[in-house]
């Protein structure tokens, strides 16, 4: 626990103006960051006595080992700085709302020749227009089929419209007329964007136009006696005003607007957010968040204002935004609202009328979201804490460990030896800072060795980027394991040339903007150089969890030994009997089976187990889809696959001459005989049999064949949990 007076700026240092402030931890992780109107008299209500600050707010400031701040022009600049901030370092002590799902659109592509009409979820693009979001992807999809019916735009994806335009055939949905199927040429592209324009207009909310066009003209059919069309023209009028049933009108004169409630306690709040366009509730969503730091609920509102406009642009900020209570000051989020629309943007509290008796709805179901949230989360709070409280008691900890990461190995039959760590804070997963590691330091399986390797590589880039931000003290550096042998700091933290984030090593995260199980790391801005950020090996553990028994623990530990590393606990869970294994003891430690804390051990260990062993089983796949054209240089996807087109397979292809070759479009005769040596060299895989005829299956299917760099896993190598038996 710091001392704020350690820190504090001196008298006159902090300029009297607009600005945005960061407090950083002795790590020099973000952890808070504010706007102010003026900085000096900002930061100078954090360095008053203790005893007077919010609980939240001391803990804070003690919790902070430095801060700094940038000067703005305005306080609209200040806002957006900090939302840009807020974003990029994550900080634990704002208010972060946990949006539990990713709420889906109605998207149409008018961006395309032939716009789709489609369910999106995600970051929105440029000339795709969206409408909602949506409770339920399903609710999109029963509004889209009914309105097919008079809309029939294209709903297929691009390659079933390929497919349909290579055969001439539409799909179903042509056939049936809820597609137009432009695929095939039935419209023209102009007609179809036509169709799909009115498509948008209808879901914008100017129904009545439709409405009354199809009216005129099934009393034209019927007058001329067309009674067919007119039946069809009464069924579409009918599913029409269905679609129009499922967002009844609760706002006159077609009012866009956001209708913004906050729910709060001492401790949480809850957001919730209806958006009514054309005067109709056509989307809903909702927000929980932990009050890490003292905040009124104009604070609040401002806060999910930034959460649910960062991004936005145009059309997709409303004219008007209802709230229960105004930001102070209002006026510079007022005008940054205005900037991200292009227009005026209404900020205000409803008063009377129909707005605030939604308004009121809207509060309704913002309390009912907390009470709920309260009621499923009261025990897991309290769990976790038990949880925690446990563990430290178990190992001799002297607090409780509020970042836990665990190691696991996995391999099959000692090929494809890979590596996991997952890291919990407070109990629950963090998956933005999951790793994974391929071993590279030897051949074969050694499990404990490989615990060595991996430990030893995270811990070194962990005192790598201690070192590079200047937290060392004098006359302390490196150990001499962690440095190149000319003695030099290694510049990504290891001794050889693979580190551990390294793009060649193969350690691979996951992390919010998509990265998952199978793909690479590579250096790039979750290695920027800049500190703060919490992507990165710098943030240490307070414990250290191996799945396995003695030997792995002894190997965890020898390796934080030799890097000098002496705060950091260790600790290994056995599968076998759930023990718990110390280093240097010879006698596990043995929790109660209905303790927490053995719960939390092991529902961590079974999340490394699982992150593991999916990231060796996709090594594994994409190693057995390897083939000899895999090696021959200059030949790509494409090429490839032209070359398995024309002959059928590899041993088709293996047998042809180099004339052949050359027939393929797209291969020259220097590429042909340098496919033709490639494959002479490579040696035929034996032929599968099938165990259960004792049939030899041949390869005319086109499955590449495999090679003697990449042997193939054998057809008779065991059932398949047989198999799933050999993996650790």
């Amino acid at each position: 626990m710091a001392d704020p007076s350690s820190y504090r700026p001196r008298p006159g240092e902090i300029p009297d103006s607009p600005g945005v402030y960061r407090f950083r931890d002795e790590h020099r992780r973000v952890i808070y960051v504010g706007k102010a109107k003026s900085l000096r008299q900002r930061l100078a209500n954090y360095f008053q006595d203790l005893a007077h600050l919010h609980p939240r707010t001391r803990t804070m400031v003690t919790t902070a080992a430095s801060v700094e701040w940038t000067v703005v022009s305005t306080e609209v600049e200040a806002l957006q700085l900090e939302y840009s901030w807020i974003k990029e370092y994550d900080p634990r002590f704002n208010v972060k709302y946990r949006d539990d799902k990713s709420y889906p659109y109605l998207a149409v592509t008018m961006n395309e020749e032939f716009p789709r009409v489609q369910v999106m979820r995600g970051q929105k693009k440029k000339g795709v227009r969206y409408f909602g979001p949506y409770g339920h992807a399903w609710a999109i999809r029963d509004t889209v089929d009914l309105l097919l019916r008079v809309f029939p735009v294209r709903t297929c994806s691009a390659g079933v419209f390929k497919n349909a335009a290579r055969t001439g055939r539409p799909c179903l949905l042509g056939y049936i007329g809820k597609c137009s199927a432009p695929c095939v040429g039935r419209i023209t592209p102009d007609d179809h964007w036509d169709l799909a324009d009115e498509f948008c207009d209808f879901m914008a909310g100017r129904t009545g136009t439709y409405l009354r066009r199809l009216e005129r003209q099934m009393a034209e059919a019927a007058e001329e006696m067309e009674y067919e069309r007119a039946a069809r023209l009464r069924d579409d009028i009918g599913a029409l005003k269905k679609a129009m049933e499922k967002s009844a009108v609760v706002l006159a004169d077609a009012t866009d607007a956001d209708l913004i409630a906050v729910a709060e306690d001492e401790l949480e709040a809850a957001v919730q957010i209806f958006h009514v366009r054309g005067g109709r509730v056509r989307g809903q969503r909702g927000w929980v968040t932990d009050k890490v730091e003292e905040i009124t609920t104009g604070a609040l509102v401002e806060h999910a204002l930034q959460q649910l406009y960062g991004e936005e642009k145009g059309d997709a900020v409303p004219k008007e935004v209802l709230v229960p209570a105004l930001p102070d000051p209002v006026e510079p989020v007022q005008q940054w609202l205005a900037e991200r629309r292009g227009s005026g943007v209404s900020l205000r509290i409803p008063q009377r009328g129909d707005k605030k008796a939604l308004m009121e709805t809207v509060q309704r179901n913002a309390q009912q979201a907390l009470v709920l949230h309260k009621t499923k989360r009261a025990s897991d709070l309290t769990t976790r804490s038990r949880a925690l409280e446990e563990i430290a008691e178990a190992l001799d900890l002297d607090s409780a460990p509020l970042r836990i990461e665990c190691y696991d190995i996995s391999h099959l039959q000692g090929d494809d030896v890979v590596a996991s760590m997952v890291v919990f804070e407070d109990g629950l997963a963090r998956k933005s800072e999951y790793r994974r590691f391929q071993i590279k330091g030897f051949e074969g399986q050694d499990d404990v060795r490989s615990m060595h390797e991996v430990i030893t590589r995270r811990f070194r880039r962990y005192l790598a980027e201690k070192e590079r931000t200047g937290e060392w003290a004098d006359g302390e550096g490196l150990a001499d394991d962690a440095r190149h042998p000319n003695g030099d700091a290694a510049p990504n933290g290891d001794a050889a040339p693979n580190d551990g984030a390294a793009p060649d090593d193969g350690a691979a995260r996951t992390d919010g903007r998509g990265l998952t199980d199978g793909q690479e790391l590579t250096d790039g801005p979750a290695l920027k150089d800049d500190d703060g950020r919490p992507k990165r090996f710098a943030y240490p553990p307070q414990l250290v969890v191996v799945d396995g028994g003695q030997p792995q623990v002894a190997a965890a530990q020898r390796a934080l030994d030799e890097l000098g590393i002496d705060d950091i606990a260790v600790c290994g869970l056995a599968k076998r009997l759930e023990e718990v294994w110390l280093p240097r003891e010879d006698d596990p430690v043995v929790l109660p089976r209905t303790s927490e804390g053995l719960y939390l051990l092991q529902r961590v260990r079974d999340e490394a187990h699982r992150f593991a062993i999916t990231y060796q089983r996709a090594k594994r796949a994409k190693r057995f889809r390897a083939g000899p054209l895999d090696d021959v240089p200059g030949l790509g996807e494409t090429r490839k696959q032209a070359l398995i087109k024309h002959f059928g397979s590899v041993k088709k292809l293996r047998s042809a001459t180099i004339d052949q070759i050359c027939e393929v479009p797209g291969i020259g005769r220097k590429t042909a005989e340098t496919v033709a040596v490639a494959l002479a060299r490579a040696t035929p895989a034996a032929p599968a049999v099938n165990t259960a005829t004792g049939e030899i299956m041949d390869d005319d299917d086109g499955a590449p064949e495999t090679t003697a760099d990449a042997p193939g896993e054998p057809v008779s190598a065991g059932t398949p949990d047989e198999r799933r038996g050999q993996e650790r």
